[in-house]
């Protein structure tokens, strides 16, 4: 039985869809009369029509672009199309191998957590989650943590996201696109701290307690659990070195390169 809390929370989100759908396709309406309808294009101002010629833009005043006789007219797949080579296998080219060294972490971590769940789970994904498990002992007491039969759907939205990233997207972007579309990323990254590293390992369930090592005389260990880890980096393991630092460097060059218009995403 649904709880009494999900029920209250339904009409809730079924009110949110709207506005956010409004908020999405408005602009591509716009966009439409105002290239595509005749009469309807408001005047550009002298600066942005000499802009439009000199980096060779498509203005609203000239013929009708291809995309308006589309079934679906919308502009930004036709942007996508033409201005930013979006599409299947087109970013797989030399000169882009930069970018997809750049994507690589996230996109093996992703590929990594898909197999490990896999190879937990096989009859799981066998059966499309329809059937969960011939154990009646797993039915009963399933697995916690990132290897939970709830995690299955999640784990299919992100390797999803993986194949369509990495295939028919600029690559440079997969980073951010895991990142802020699945909580895959970071529920694996744990699984890995905890079953990898000793000093997690050697925690007792008490909230608040640092890792395993005496601090220093006079100083006081760290009360979070990722800084003690840092505060214990050389006896770490290989993984989670390779965890940390990554995460750890990707926000610290980020911040640095971003905040000052340097090439980064």
């Amino acid at each position: 039985m649904p709880s009494s809390q999900t029920i209250v929370q339904k009409p809730s989100l079924l009110l949110a869809s709207p506005p956010l759908a409004l908020q999405t396709n408005s602009w591509k309406y716009y966009a439409y009369t105002q290239f595509c309808l005749p009469g309807s294009a408001h005047p550009i101002p002298q600066p942005l029509l000499q802009l439009a010629v000199d980096q060779g833009y498509r203005t609203a005043e000239g013929n009708k672009p291809p995309w308006c006789s589309w079934g679906l007219p919308l502009i930004y797949s036709y942007i996508q199309d033409v201005y930013w080579n979006v599409g299947f296998l087109r970013y797989f080219e030399l000169k882009q191998v930069p970018n997809f060294l750049l994507a690589a972490p996230m996109a093996i971590l992703v590929a990594w957590a898909t197999w490990t769940y896999v190879t937990t789970h096989p009859w799981l994904f066998l059966t499309l989650g329809m059937q969960r498990s011939k154990n009646k002992k797993t039915l009963e007491k399933p697995e916690p943590g990132f290897l939970s039969p709830r995690v299955f759907v999640y784990l299919v939205h992100a390797a999803a996201l993986l194949l369509f990233g990495s295939l028919c997207m600029h690559v440079q972007v997969l980073t951010r696109f895991l990142c802020s579309s699945t909580p895959i990323v970071y529920w694996f990254s744990a699984h890995l701290l905890l079953d990898q590293e000793p000093l997690l390992k050697s925690l007792e369930a008490v909230p608040g307690k640092p890792p395993a090592g005496d601090p220093p005389p006079g100083q006081k260990g760290p009360r979070n659990s990722i800084m003690g880890l840092l505060y214990n980096w050389k006896t770490c393991s290989l993984v989670t070195r390779c965890v940390l630092g990554y995460f750890v460097t990707y926000w610290l060059l980020g911040l640095l390169l971003h905040c000052n218009w340097l090439p980064w995403t």
